[in-house]
């Protein structure tokens, strides 16, 4: 123990030595780069987009004091106060008016575009034309979604105060554009409807936009400008779907200046003026790129740190290398991994535990996504009698972790009254939501239990018997009192009417089949009573004139015996004779007849292949030809009983000739390519064509040695041997009996024989 503490203590201390040289160096240098960049870039950005805010604030003041001039001119003050009784009455002074605001349209690019509504005239000015009626004007330039009535009566015919539509699609003599339409009525002070005068300046989006170009410029991402209803105003570089996905994600946070979206970082101001919006992105990488000198600094100091690590653990792991050398030789043996030499060893470990992690997590998750269907099919298998032996349900139940391979216990079958015959929709909906309060009901009161739906208006539960009871009986009445208490709580909490039928006790879950007929019988019968609550199986008494020996029951049996289950066939037959002597009164002619069929059974499986070399063929079949009648039910299940028994041990006899035959095909395979040390347990499944779970276990159970340890025995013999009668040397050997590395032979060889290879050669020589 000393030792090997020493060699991981110097081990741990030179890796160590060489991680937190280099890592402290470069976590350092790399914190310092980024905080400076961040810093620098936030506060350059921010500075853009407030200079960009500055700007536009300032245009769009100068488009106000555009209107407040127009205001104050006396040639349209005179045309806004006149009386006019057609256009012809003062087209002089209209003329002069177009005169006047075509210069405005020269010293402000906001103002390439307005025009002047005169509601006295109803005549439009534009800096070019003058349009005697508002629809001629509309023809060539208008909202693209807008009517000419709505653009009368939303724009021309209100009142407006500095009002500003955001940008909108318009259409210029058939161009398409963008537009923020800027509203303001003359007088300044009208408020009534309509003023007697509106200008109105269409500013191009565009133009808008390359007062925000400052930003994308220099770092290539996108600027969005929206008013205080979010509405836009002007965007270049990002489109609307993406606005509206970053204000609609919970991720971003409209609250702070700047923040990581993705791959942008996101600034954002509010204009104290009014109340617009201000946002630019810009990316990562670029913000980076002033870092490019400081990581450079750093990665030269990481290189140094890393040489310098690098050397003082090469020195301290030095002595300390030959161990690992031997483990991971040993890991490579147990893996059988030796001949992936191209392959890192930690990259060949890490790969695969990391493949089988992740193919486990998501077996594990679709498992459990599919569990509640997996369940509900293997109730519905179990109760209708598809399972055909115990090892077939035991593997359906772990496949759906149901538990109950190996239970006892009883069938319910609970039906919701007041539906019969009714399929609408609306009832299909509403029985839906009444199986889900009755499921949740009886798993408040009865705990986990298995249910399925029957139907629309059936719920069948099994009930495995819980542990520590003693006795059918209190099984039962516990079971019993629980659907009482459960019909009870529907009537009373949700005016529900249900039914419950309760089935004898099942001993096995072989039985559950026919525990969910009786179950069936019971409800059937209190249908026909016109009885609510629970009624058991034992409280009727079916009278019949047939007997009961359905065809699922005849094809377990067969496939029981078949499978060689002696015990289980025998169960089986035993349940069909109580079914026919306990629950029902059958006439002579019908147990003779039961008895026929069941002969009839025997018979047709003697027929089968498996049985027709039997020797004890003729013999097995006089028995169930001899079977009478007239005799006693207890005779005819004790011969019925032996004749199973017979039938079940040839084919276990059979089956033990079958695995020998496969275990003597395994070691001539063996013996044949022992020597191959490619050899593996895949290979040896694909020789005799079974999976190589199987082949372990049946090699296992039948010689009682691991498949593996038979291999190494013989590669050890016939070591053995070319030791003894060969002069080859151990790494010769050790290649012609199948090993890759001389180090595994002699490791195994030692192991076998208690010596070494070197050792047991000079033993021979001495005798």
């Amino acid at each position: 123990m000393p030792r090997h503490s020493r060699v991981f203590r110097r081990f741990l201390i030179s890796y160590i030595v060489i991680l937190i040289i280099p890592s402290i160096a470069g976590y350092m240098s790399y914190r310092t780069s980024i905080t400076v960049t961040k810093q620098l870039s936030i506060e350059n950005s921010v500075t853009q987009l407030q200079k960009s805010e500055e700007l536009l604030e300032r245009r769009m003041a100068e488009v106000e004091g555009f209107t407040r001039q127009l205001a104050i001119n006396p040639d349209l003050s005179f045309l806004m106060n006149q009386k006019a009784s057609g256009v012809s009455s003062n087209v002089y002074g209209i003329w002069k008016m177009m005169r006047v605001i075509f210069s405005y349209g020269q010293t402000n690019d906001f103002l390439q575009n307005f025009y002047i509504y005169l509601t006295n005239y109803n005549i439009v000015l534009t800096p070019g034309s003058a349009y005697f009626r508002p629809e001629h004007y509309y023809e060539s330039y208008y909202y693209a979604d807008m009517s000419v009535d709505k653009w009368k009566k939303d724009v021309l015919l209100q009142a407006h105060h500095s009002e500003i539509l955001p940008l909108q699609t318009f259409i210029d003599k058939d161009k398409p554009t963008s537009v923020v339409t800027y509203m303001q009525s003359l007088p300044l002070d009208s408020f009534g409807n309509p003023s007697p005068a509106i200008a109105v300046v269409l500013i191009d989006g565009d133009t808008i936009a390359s007062l925000l170009t400052g930003i994308t410029d220099r770092y290539g991402g996108w600027v969005h400008v929206s008013d205080d209803k979010g509405s836009t105003i002007a965007s270049h570089g990002i489109t609307e779907a993406d606005i509206r996905r970053l204000a609609s994600d919970s991720r971003f946070d409209p609250g702070k200046i700047s923040q990581y979206y993705n791959d942008d970082l996101v600034i954002t101001i509010r204009s104290a003026k009014n109340g617009w919006v201000y946002q630019a992105g810009i990316p990562k990488e670029v913000l980076f790129e002033n870092a490019n000198k400081i990581r450079s600094m750093a990665s030269l100091l990481t290189g140094l740190a890393l040489v310098v690590g690098l050397a003082v653990g090469l020195a301290l792991a030095y002595r300390n290398s030959a161990p690992i050398h031997r483990l991971l030789a040993v890991v490579k043996e147990q893996f059988g991994a030796d001949g992936q030499q191209s392959r890192n060893e930690y990259d060949f470990l890490h790969g695969n535990i990391a493949d089988m992690i992740v193919s486990n997590k998501r077996l594990e998750s679709e498992l459990r996504r599919q569990l509640p269907l997996l369940r509900d099919a293997f109730l519905k298998r179990l109760i209708a009698g598809e399972l055909r032996s115990k090892e077939e349900i035991a593997a359906a139940a772990a496949q759906a972790y149901t538990g109950i391979a190996e239970s006892s216990g009883y069938v319910g079958l609970l039906q919701i009254n007041g539906y019969a015959g009714m399929d609408s929709v609306e009832i299909l909906q509403e029985l839906s939501a009444a199986r889900l309060v009755l499921k949740q009901a009886l798993v408040d009161r009865a705990g986990p239990v298995l249910t399925t739906d029957q139907g629309s208006d059936k719920v069948v539960v099994l009930f495995p018997s819980k542990d520590g009871e003693t006795g059918e009986a209190v099984g039962g009445n516990d079971v019993a009192q629980t659907l009482g208490n459960l019909c009870q709580f529907l009537s009373s909490e949700y005016r529900m009417s249900v039914t419950a039928a309760l089935s004898d006790f099942f001993p096995s879950v072989m039985d559950v089949s026919q525990s969910f007929e009786q179950a069936k019988q019971a409800l059937e019968y209190a249908l026909h009573a016109n009885r609510t609550g629970v009624v058991r199986f034992e409280e009727i008494r079916v009278e019949s004139a047939t007997f009961y020996y359905p065809l699922e029951m005849e094809q377990r049996l067969v496939g029981t015996i078949r499978a060689g289950e002696a015990g289980e066939a025998q169960r089986i037959v035993e349940a069909v004779i109580a079914q026919n002597t306990q629950q029902r009164e059958l006439s002579i002619e019908m147990k003779h007849q039961l008895v026929g069929e069941l002969k009839g059974t025997f018979l047709k499986l003697l027929d089968h292949k498996a049985f027709q070399d039997f020797e004890l063929f003729e013999s097995v079949k006089n028995r169930i030809v001899g079977i009478r009648e007239t005799d006693t039910v207890d005779a005819v299940r004790a011969e019925i009983d032996a004749i199973i028994e017979a039938m079940c041990g040839l084919v276990q006899t059979k089956r033990n000739d079958s695995h020998m035959r496969i275990v003597e095909q395994i070691k001539q395979f063996i013996e044949e390519r022992y020597s191959d040390s490619e050899l593996t347990l895949y290979r040896v499944a694909e020789r005799v064509e079974r999976p190589e779970k199987y082949i372990s276990q049946l090699f296992k159970e039948v010689t009682g040695v691991n498949l593996s340890d038979y291999l190494e025995k013989v590669r050890m013999e016939h070591a053995i041997e070319l030791l003894r009668t060969s002069g080859q040397t151990v790494d010769e050997i050790a290649a012609r009996v199948g090993y890759n590395s001389s180090h595994s032979f002699r490791r195994a060889f030692k192991r076998v024989t208690g010596v070494s290879p070197s050792s047991y050669r000079l033993s021979l020589s001495r005798d």
